[in-house]
């Protein structure tokens, strides 16, 4: 009888339980391949934790009825983990082998967001995570764009998808930047100190990355910089320095990161 009550229970749970799994698929069915593989991993874990977690309390309401099935009980609760853990490790190991970095990385750049000459903030973390974004694509309040994890895509690194992620645009012809208190839109043309103002980005890039302490940089505005990569480097310099600026149209910026302007002074880096 007990077996039966089980077994009729499980059949419920589970097809309750998956409900998120399917919710997930459809929900993510125009993203990236990678994108919905890790989300039906979290799907499936969230699922079987749920599962494990209501078969242990069914076990502790029906502690005397379940005495005699313990083994039973432990298969209930073994098997969904064993196969969870199987099917997370299989999606880990897939997108391993077909991400662009052939693994996780741990890439780093600098960037500076400015409006007509004032330094602006990007919106502040909270809670446990401490950061904006993304776990693979995030910032934690530290003028730093993290990548950290499986890159799937070139663009899944690219600064598109860092605003996009965050919580803003940027485009060719506009910028949006979460605040603390609003979210700043920035168009090209609008008045920056009573003239038009223009998109435009600017980085500084060493060019002999494999030279340390000897590094040198150059300044580059990127036209094309909605799609613009970030540089594969864990630490800054020789990691990217993007200075993003809403101002008069120019040709250079005056603008630096301070990890850059910092290892200037102690001579680490020098201008090309």
């Amino acid at each position: 009888m007990i077996g039966k009550t089980v077994f009729k229970f499980l059949v419920v749970m589970i097809l309750v339980l998956l409900t998120p799994l399917a919710i997930a698929h459809d929900e993510t069915s125009e993203l990236d391949d990678g994108i919905k593989l890790k989300t039906q991993a979290m799907s499936v874990i969230m699922v079987t934790s749920i599962l494990v977690t209501a078969l242990v309390i069914l076990a502790i309401i029906s502690k005397r009825k379940f005495h005699n099935h313990k083994k039973m009980l432990f298969l209930l609760m073994i098997i969904p983990v064993i196969a969870a853990t199987v099917y997370t490790a299989g999606i880990t190991i897939y997108l391993n082998q077909i991400s662009l970095t052939n693994g996780p990385v741990h890439w780093h750049a600098d960037f500076e967001v400015w409006n007509c000459g004032r330094k602006m903030d990007l919106l502040n973390p909270n809670g446990l995570s401490n950061r904006i974004g993304t776990p693979v694509f995030h910032e934690h309040n530290d003028f730093r764009i993290h990548v950290e994890g499986v890159v799937v895509n070139r663009e899944d690194a690219s600064l598109t998808n860092f605003f996009n992620v965050v919580g803003g645009v940027l485009t060719p012809e506009s910028i949006a930047v979460p605040t603390n208190d609003e979210i700043v839109l920035l168009r090209n043309g609008e008045a920056c100190n009573e003239k038009p103002g223009k998109v435009q980005v600017f980085v500084y890039k060493v060019v002999n990355p494999e030279e340390a302490g000897k590094w040198i940089y150059q300044q580059e505005k990127i036209e094309n910089f909605a799609d613009y990569v970030l540089s594969p480097y864990s630490i800054v310099p020789p990691g990217d320095c993007i200075i993003i600026e809403f101002d008069l149209e120019k040709e250079k910026t005056d603008k630096i990161c301070t990890t850059y302007e910092a290892a200037v002074n102690i001579g680490e880096l020098h201008g090309g």
